[in-house]
């Protein structure tokens, strides 16, 4: 597998399968959020450019930042 970096191209990931939240609405307003393969991280793209570029996170900065919003750390960035 090539090297999987911050900031590649979607389109340069292996093949992923794509999630959103259920809470996106059908404006294409959201993100996207894939298991890397290996256990190597997630990747995060913008659904409005699917093909564009992704940030790579490790599992456990993914699980931190959910763990935070569920506990309401970031409800002040949102009206």
């Amino acid at each position: 597998m090539q090297r999987i970096f911050n900031g590649m191209l979607t389109a340069e990931l292996p093949s992923l399968t794509w999630q959103k939240s259920r809470r996106s609405n059908p404006s294409g307003n959201c993100v996207e959020l894939a298991r890397l393969p290996d256990g190597a991280g997630i990747a995060v793209r913008n659904s409005r450019d699917p093909d564009g570029p992704a940030l790579i996170y490790t599992v456990d900065e993914v699980a931190a930042f959910i763990q935070g919003a569920m506990d309401g750390d970031f409800n002040n960035l949102i009206p």
